[in-house]
Protein backbone atom coordinates (compact mmCIF):
# COMPACT_ATOMS: atom_id res chain seq x y z
CA UNK A 1 0.00 0.00 0.00
CA UNK A 2 1.33 3.43 -0.92
CA UNK A 3 0.70 5.61 2.13
CA UNK A 4 2.00 8.90 0.71
CA UNK A 5 2.75 10.38 -2.69
CA UNK A 6 5.34 13.11 -3.09
CA UNK A 7 5.06 15.57 -5.94
CA UNK A 8 7.74 17.91 -7.21
CA UNK A 9 6.69 21.48 -8.02
CA UNK A 10 8.81 23.26 -10.66
CA UNK A 11 8.24 21.75 -14.12
CA UNK A 12 6.07 19.03 -12.62
CA UNK A 13 3.11 21.12 -11.46
CA UNK A 14 3.94 24.43 -13.14
CA UNK A 15 6.31 25.95 -15.70
CA UNK A 16 9.74 26.98 -14.48
CA UNK A 17 12.71 26.06 -16.69
CA UNK A 18 11.24 27.94 -19.66
CA UNK A 19 11.69 31.23 -17.82
CA UNK A 20 15.33 30.44 -17.05
CA UNK A 21 16.05 29.73 -20.70
CA UNK A 22 14.34 32.93 -21.88
CA UNK A 23 16.33 34.92 -19.34
CA UNK A 24 19.52 33.15 -20.37
CA UNK A 25 18.86 34.24 -23.96
CA UNK A 26 18.43 37.87 -22.91
CA UNK A 27 21.60 37.63 -20.82
CA UNK A 28 23.52 36.28 -23.82
CA UNK A 29 22.23 39.15 -25.97
CA UNK A 30 23.37 41.63 -23.33
CA UNK A 31 26.92 40.23 -23.51
CA UNK A 32 26.89 39.59 -27.24
CA UNK A 33 29.81 41.96 -27.87
CA UNK A 34 32.08 39.88 -25.64
CA UNK A 35 31.38 36.27 -26.67
CA UNK A 36 28.99 34.19 -28.75
CA UNK A 37 25.83 32.74 -27.26
CA UNK A 38 27.13 29.18 -26.85
CA UNK A 39 30.24 30.37 -25.01
CA UNK A 40 28.17 32.56 -22.72
CA UNK A 41 25.76 29.74 -21.93
CA UNK A 42 28.61 27.33 -21.23
CA UNK A 43 30.42 29.79 -18.98
CA UNK A 44 27.22 30.57 -17.09
CA UNK A 45 26.55 26.87 -16.54
CA UNK A 46 30.07 26.37 -15.18
CA UNK A 47 29.61 29.28 -12.78
CA UNK A 48 26.21 27.96 -11.67
CA UNK A 49 27.72 24.53 -11.00
CA UNK A 50 30.50 26.05 -8.89
CA UNK A 51 28.06 28.27 -7.00
CA UNK A 52 25.50 25.63 -6.04
CA UNK A 53 27.29 24.94 -2.76
CA UNK A 54 27.31 28.69 -2.00
CA UNK A 55 23.89 29.86 -3.12
CA UNK A 56 21.82 26.71 -3.54
CA UNK A 57 19.08 26.33 -6.14
CA UNK A 58 16.79 29.08 -7.37
CA UNK A 59 16.49 32.41 -9.11
CA UNK A 60 18.57 34.45 -6.66
CA UNK A 61 21.55 32.14 -7.10
CA UNK A 62 21.00 32.33 -10.86
CA UNK A 63 21.08 36.15 -10.69
CA UNK A 64 24.36 36.13 -8.78
CA UNK A 65 25.83 33.63 -11.22
CA UNK A 66 24.85 35.86 -14.15
CA UNK A 67 26.52 38.84 -12.50
CA UNK A 68 29.69 36.84 -11.84
CA UNK A 69 29.74 35.49 -15.39
CA UNK A 70 29.32 38.99 -16.81
CA UNK A 71 32.21 40.31 -14.72
CA UNK A 72 34.47 37.42 -15.74
CA UNK A 73 33.60 37.57 -19.46
CA UNK A 74 34.29 41.32 -19.62
CA UNK A 75 37.41 41.20 -17.43
CA UNK A 76 35.59 43.45 -14.97
CA UNK A 77 34.72 46.12 -17.55
CA UNK A 78 30.94 45.61 -17.48
CA UNK A 79 29.22 48.83 -16.48
CA UNK A 80 26.66 49.45 -13.76
CA UNK A 81 23.76 49.78 -16.20
CA UNK A 82 24.39 46.28 -17.52
CA UNK A 83 24.58 44.90 -13.99
CA UNK A 84 21.31 46.68 -13.26
CA UNK A 85 19.73 45.04 -16.31
CA UNK A 86 20.85 41.60 -15.11
CA UNK A 87 19.21 42.26 -11.76
CA UNK A 88 16.02 43.37 -13.55
CA UNK A 89 15.97 40.09 -15.49
CA UNK A 90 16.10 38.15 -12.24
CA UNK A 91 13.48 40.33 -10.60
CA UNK A 92 11.16 39.77 -13.56
CA UNK A 93 11.56 36.03 -13.01
CA UNK A 94 10.71 36.40 -9.32
CA UNK A 95 7.49 38.21 -10.24
CA UNK A 96 6.41 35.88 -13.06
CA UNK A 97 2.90 34.39 -12.82
CA UNK A 98 2.59 30.69 -12.00
CA UNK A 99 1.26 28.70 -14.96
CA UNK A 100 0.05 25.17 -14.18
CA UNK A 101 1.08 22.46 -16.59
CA UNK A 102 -1.58 20.58 -18.57
CA UNK A 103 -3.34 17.81 -16.67
CA UNK A 104 -2.26 18.91 -13.20
CA UNK A 105 -5.69 19.82 -11.76
CA UNK A 106 -7.23 16.65 -13.17
CA UNK A 107 -4.46 14.44 -11.75
CA UNK A 108 -4.82 16.03 -8.32
CA UNK A 109 -8.58 15.53 -8.52
CA UNK A 110 -8.02 11.83 -9.23
CA UNK A 111 -5.60 11.58 -6.30
CA UNK A 112 -7.97 13.30 -3.88
CA UNK A 113 -8.24 11.40 -0.62
CA UNK A 114 -4.67 10.17 -0.80
CA UNK A 115 -1.92 11.63 1.35
CA UNK A 116 -0.04 14.08 -0.87
CA UNK A 117 3.20 15.86 0.04
CA UNK A 118 4.56 18.69 -2.07
CA UNK A 119 8.36 18.35 -2.05
CA UNK A 120 10.32 21.07 -3.78
CA UNK A 121 13.75 22.63 -3.46
CA UNK A 122 15.23 26.07 -3.88
CA UNK A 123 14.90 29.52 -2.40
CA UNK A 124 12.39 29.49 0.45
CA UNK A 125 10.70 32.82 -0.30
CA UNK A 126 10.35 32.18 -4.02
CA UNK A 127 9.03 28.65 -3.53
CA UNK A 128 6.51 29.87 -0.96
CA UNK A 129 5.40 32.59 -3.40
CA UNK A 130 4.87 30.09 -6.21
CA UNK A 131 3.03 27.62 -4.02
CA UNK A 132 0.66 30.36 -2.84
CA UNK A 133 0.16 31.71 -6.36
CA UNK A 134 -0.52 28.25 -7.78
CA UNK A 135 -3.70 27.83 -5.76
CA UNK A 136 -2.67 24.23 -5.02
CA UNK A 137 -1.54 24.51 -1.41
CA UNK A 138 -4.81 23.14 -0.03
CA UNK A 139 -4.42 20.02 -2.16
CA UNK A 140 -1.47 18.83 -0.08
CA UNK A 141 -1.28 17.42 3.42
CA UNK A 142 2.22 18.82 3.85
CA UNK A 143 4.67 21.06 2.02
CA UNK A 144 8.43 20.51 2.22
CA UNK A 145 10.89 23.05 0.79
CA UNK A 146 14.38 21.54 0.79
CA UNK A 147 17.81 22.98 0.13
CA UNK A 148 18.54 19.91 -2.00
CA UNK A 149 16.94 16.56 -2.73
CA UNK A 150 19.18 13.79 -1.44
CA UNK A 151 18.44 10.40 0.12
CA UNK A 152 19.12 11.99 3.51
CA UNK A 153 16.72 14.89 2.97
CA UNK A 154 13.99 12.54 1.73
CA UNK A 155 14.57 10.32 4.76
CA UNK A 156 13.97 13.33 7.02
CA UNK A 157 10.76 14.17 5.15
CA UNK A 158 9.50 10.61 5.55
CA UNK A 159 10.47 10.58 9.24
CA UNK A 160 8.43 13.75 9.82
CA UNK A 161 5.52 12.22 7.89
CA UNK A 162 5.76 8.90 9.71
CA UNK A 163 5.90 6.99 6.41
CA UNK A 164 8.20 4.07 5.59
CA UNK A 165 10.20 4.44 2.39
CA UNK A 166 8.70 1.29 0.87
CA UNK A 167 5.25 2.87 1.21
CA UNK A 168 6.22 6.11 -0.51
CA UNK A 169 6.14 7.18 -4.16
CA UNK A 170 7.73 10.35 -5.53
CA UNK A 171 6.88 11.87 -8.91
CA UNK A 172 8.76 14.64 -10.65
CA UNK A 173 10.56 15.84 -13.75
CA UNK A 174 14.12 15.29 -12.50
CA UNK A 175 15.70 11.85 -12.65
CA UNK A 176 18.53 13.10 -10.44
CA UNK A 177 16.39 14.74 -7.76
CA UNK A 178 12.98 13.06 -7.83
CA UNK A 179 13.72 9.45 -8.78
CA UNK A 180 17.21 8.24 -7.92
CA UNK A 181 17.28 9.31 -4.23
CA UNK A 182 13.86 7.78 -3.55
CA UNK A 183 14.69 4.52 -5.30
CA UNK A 184 17.88 4.36 -3.24
CA UNK A 185 15.80 4.71 -0.06
CA UNK A 186 13.47 1.89 -1.11
CA UNK A 187 10.56 3.91 -2.49
CA UNK A 188 8.95 4.24 -5.90
CA UNK A 189 10.50 6.91 -8.15
CA UNK A 190 8.32 8.20 -10.98
CA UNK A 191 9.88 10.27 -13.76
CA UNK A 192 7.58 12.67 -15.64
CA UNK A 193 9.83 14.49 -18.12
CA UNK A 194 9.32 18.13 -18.99
CA UNK A 195 10.10 19.55 -22.41
CA UNK A 196 13.05 21.47 -20.98
CA UNK A 197 15.50 20.25 -18.36
CA UNK A 198 18.38 22.04 -16.66
CA UNK A 199 21.68 20.41 -17.59
CA UNK A 200 22.66 20.03 -13.93
CA UNK A 201 19.57 17.87 -13.29
CA UNK A 202 20.42 15.27 -15.93
CA UNK A 203 21.02 11.69 -14.83
CA UNK A 204 20.73 8.28 -16.47
CA UNK A 205 17.61 6.28 -15.76
CA UNK A 206 18.30 3.24 -13.58
CA UNK A 207 17.32 -0.25 -14.62
CA UNK A 208 15.26 -0.86 -11.51
CA UNK A 209 11.74 -2.19 -10.89
CA UNK A 210 10.95 0.76 -8.59
CA UNK A 211 11.89 3.35 -11.22
CA UNK A 212 9.05 4.34 -13.55
CA UNK A 213 8.51 6.76 -16.42
CA UNK A 214 5.26 8.43 -17.46
CA UNK A 215 4.46 10.60 -20.46
CA UNK A 216 2.19 12.87 -18.45
CA UNK A 217 1.15 13.61 -14.90
CA UNK A 218 -2.34 12.60 -16.04
CA UNK A 219 -1.07 8.98 -15.98
CA UNK A 220 0.05 9.14 -12.34
CA UNK A 221 -3.20 8.03 -10.62
CA UNK A 222 -3.44 4.92 -12.79
CA UNK A 223 0.21 4.03 -12.12
CA UNK A 224 -0.33 4.31 -8.36
CA UNK A 225 -3.28 1.94 -8.62
CA UNK A 226 -1.25 -0.53 -10.67
CA UNK A 227 1.59 -0.48 -8.16
CA UNK A 228 -0.79 -1.19 -5.31
CA UNK A 229 -2.48 -3.99 -7.24
CA UNK A 230 0.89 -5.53 -8.06
CA UNK A 231 1.93 -5.55 -4.41
CA UNK A 232 -1.45 -6.68 -3.04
Amino acid sequence: MIEAIGLDADDTLWENETFFRVTEGEFAALLGDHADGADIAGRLLDVERANLARYGFGIKGFMLSMVQTAIELTDGRIDGRAIGRILELGQDMLAHPVDLLPGVPQALDALEGRRLILITKGDLMDQERKIAASGLADRFDAVEILADKTPESYARVLFRAGVAADRFAMAGNSMKSDVLPVVELGGQGIFIPHGMAWALEHADAPDHPRAHRLDSIADLPALVERLEARDA
